[in-house]
């Protein structure tokens, strides 16, 4: 599965992983987390964070 990263703060979303903080399981991708889903680091949504190569 593909990572990305926020540029704002370096925060990286790995759907392996999810994110605990929000309650999003392992195995969410990027584009399917909820709209008002955010950055757990800066709080930016998931527009501002680009895939990791």
């Amino acid at each position: 599965m593909k990572k990305y990263v926020c540029v704002e703060c370096g925060y990286i979303y790995d759907p392996e992983v999810g994110d605990s903080s929000q309650g999003i399981p392992k195995g969410i991708p990027l584009e399917d987390l909820p709209y008002d889903w955010v950055c757990p680091i800066c709080g930016e949504p998931t527009d501002v964070f680009e895939e990791l190569n």
